[in-house]
């Protein structure tokens, strides 16, 4: 009985230590298996289900190719071997950093998708500020006083808008201002121009002008994202606006702006910011049809390259490439909670 009265103290503050140590990085360390879950089913499913889309090698050779022919392009990509075979094999190479080559061009895969990720984040980035800069003060407005009639009249409008297609957006947006008024550009990107901005007679600073080519394809799928992240403030602001440290404020005198902007606005957009993370990981991910009609250079427009060549390990490392894109952002939205809600980080402490 000594003994084990003697022990058990000295246990405890050893295990007390290690959790102290450890428990800060515990949500980084379940992040990261989740991501290595993750990663390696998308790369699994998509290697077989890829296997089944067809033979590379018919689209390699062509329809007159002869069989000679189809058999050494197979021998050259390791097509030939069986699938556990080359399954093992990708899996091996891909460990070691090995993404495979491009069957169209020969190049890196990972290489030709990270030359054009830059072209996607700028378009998504650019739709995600002009959805926010415009939704989130239309909807404060829509929630202030939502039974006026004027704002039930635009949350209406909004209603319908919302319906909309996100490709129909697109192709009004380049009737009207590349066809008929000949205003903007409807194909192509250019990566726009650096002037030098004259302070004083002896010192400038580079200011970057952005290009014409940006302002459609990210204003049609900023119109597309605009009327849900609207329709979500417009109902969160209504919902904190009765809230009782509202009704406080107000016998207490504050102006309706400080309600709005001061006590309701920061608790709607908790619920906002959640939408705002899914729809930047939608537009990383899914901004394959915008970028098709307006022939933008991103990775959304080479995916369905890719997909009709069967160019297999473009396909692949472009699924890893949005899946951890995905994964981050989501992650990162999560944090974002942790740090807007003050309930969130007491409960995780």
């Amino acid at each position: 009985m000594s003994s084990t009265a003697e022990t058990a103290p000295s246990d405890k503050p050893s295990g007390g230590t290690f959790e102290a140590i450890i428990g800060p990085f515990v949500p980084i360390l379940h992040q990261l298996m989740r991501l290595a879950v993750l990663l390696f089913s998308v790369t699994t499913l998509l290697f077989f289900m890829l296997r089944l889309a067809g033979d590379p090698a018919l689209v390699l050779a062509g329809n007159d190719a002869t069989p000679e022919q189809l058999e050494a392009i197979r021998i050259q990509y390791g097509l030939d071997k069986p699938l556990v075979v080359q399954y093992f094999n990708y899996m091996g190479n891909l460990l070691q950093g090995d993404f495979g080559k491009s069957l169209a061009s020969g190049e890196p895969a990972m290489e030709k998708v990270l030359t054009m990720l830059p072209a996607t984040l700028l378009i998504a980035g650019l739709a995600m500020a002009m959805s926010i800069l415009v939704a989130i003060p239309l909807g404060a407005w829509l929630g202030f006083k939502p039974e006026r009639a004027d704002r039930r009249g635009v949350s209406g409008i909004i209603f319908v808008f919302q319906g909309v297609p996100g490709f129909v957006s697109a192709l009004i947006f380049i009737q009207i201002f590349a066809v008929n008024l000949r205003w903007l550009p409807s194909l192509g990107m250019e990566w726009g121009t650096i002037i030098e901005w004259a302070i004083t007679e002896s010192f400038s600073i580079p200011v970057p002008v952005p290009s014409k080519t940006w302002i459609l394809p990210a204003a049609s799928l900023a119109w597309f994202l605009m009327p849900s992240l609207t329709r979500v403030v417009a109902a969160n602001t209504a919902e904190a606006m009765r809230e009782d440290y509202i009704r406080t404020a107000r016998a207490g005198g504050a102006p309706a702006s400080t309600l709005l902007w001061r006590h309701a606005l920061p608790n709607a957009l908790l619920g906002a910011a959640a939408l705002i993370g899914t729809q930047f990981a939608f537009l990383v991910g899914g901004a394959v049809i915008t970028e098709t009609i307006f022939a933008w250079p991103g990775i959304g427009w080479l995916l369905i390259e890719s997909t009709q060549t069967l160019d297999f390990p473009v396909v692949q490392a472009l699924a890893l490439c949005i899946a951890t894109l995905v994964f981050s952002v989501n992650a990162l939205t999560d944090l974002s909670f942790q740090f807007l809600d003050p309930r969130l980080r007491t409960k995780g402490g």
